[in-house]
């Protein structure tokens, strides 16, 4: 373990910190921020050895899609899901056709980020942040960009620091969105003139829709397909969601896509609980994975939409 995250802070909270402190002037100067509201905020931060913790080991690099799968795919949450759609059912296609993304993609993200609104963090954001900020060096310039656009949220949307909590990485409310994916992408969608991911669903559902549809999401396309793999086709398999395979590509290796896609495609192997699984991943699905960069989540969150889909639609044909 590197040692910085093995040393404590020397200070009771985040007001004296000298990287907190050249921060703060920073802010002041961009943002005509008010020296005594920095400071009063920052003394309210302090430094969490469990975000250090965490931020380290997420789900998506300790686990492969083996034991991944299982934490998302359960029936509780399945059903879960099929009521939140059920309630919602209006405003969720009204997104629909506004932004062009599907419900069963905004019902099943709002299930994987935040199981509905159950699971949505119990860490201080304010200290999360100042904790990535200042004291984890590895994503310190990230963290930082994103602790400038938290203090706009707050002054923006009139947000109490002292507070607003969420998760170790400090995304907020029902659809976990970072400060800098709050700012641009939240949408007003009740009309009630704030942007509310925390108790506002057609918020959260519109903002989840604006979200992908800013993104690039392509209204009427696949997001994968499982398929077996030849021995000519191994080269063509990657780690990157990105799509950069022709559909000629992967003809010529003996792959046939039966799905309509955008004319890119990637092969991506996961490893199974029987063995190890190819899939031919569409452009729609790289747009999952600009909600989180990882292939095990973007798998889990379509996986999830199919199995919602599908029980929407048996519902529908027993009524």
């Amino acid at each position: 373990m590197m040692l910085w995250l093995c040393s404590h802070s020397a200070y009771a909270d985040y007001s004296e910190h000298p990287k907190a402190v050249g921060f703060m002037a920073e802010m002041v100067r961009k943002h005509d921020m008010d020296t005594a509201t920095m400071k009063a905020i920052f003394s309210s931060a302090e430094r969490s050895e469990r975000v250090l913790e965490l931020i380290q080991r997420p789900a998506e690099k300790r686990l492969e899609w083996s034991g991944y799968r299982p934490i998302f795919m359960s029936e509780e949450r399945i059903n879960a899901g099929v009521d939140f759609w059920n309630t919602h059912q209006e405003i969720l296609e009204k997104a629909q056709l506004r932004y062009g993304v599907p419900a069963w993609i905004i019902v099943s993200i709002i299930g994987v980020e935040t199981f509905y609104g159950r699971i949505s963090g119990g860490f201080s954001a304010i200290s999360a942040l100042s904790t990535l900020a200042f004291d984890y060096p590895r994503r310190a310039k990230f963290f930082r960009s994103e602790l400038e656009q938290f203090l706009l949220l707050l002054d923006e949307n009139n947000l109490d620091y002292q507070t607003l909590e969420g998760s170790y990485a400090a995304a907020f409310g029902m659809p976990q969105f970072i400060s800098s994916s709050y700012r641009s992408y939240a949408v007003d969608f009740d009309g009630d003139g704030d942007r509310d991911l925390w108790n506002s669903v057609p918020d959260v559902v519109g903002s989840v829709a604006n979200y992908f549809y800013r993104h690039g999401w392509k209204n009427g396309q696949s997001v994968a397909e499982i398929t077996e793999l030849p021995a000519s086709a191994k080269s063509l398999v990657r780690d990157s969601p990105k799509p950069v395979h022709s559909l000629n590509e992967l003809n010529t290796a003996g792959i046939y896509p039966k799905r309509k896609g955008s004319g890119r495609y990637t092969l991506l192997k996961l490893q199974a609980e029987q063995g190890a699984e190819y899939w031919i991943a569409h452009h729609n699905f790289y747009v999952i994975t600009r909600y989180n960069h990882s292939n095990l989540y973007a798998m889990a969150v379509y996986q999830l939409s199919q199995e919602i889909k599908a029980r929407m639609r048996g519902l529908a044909r027993t009524e």
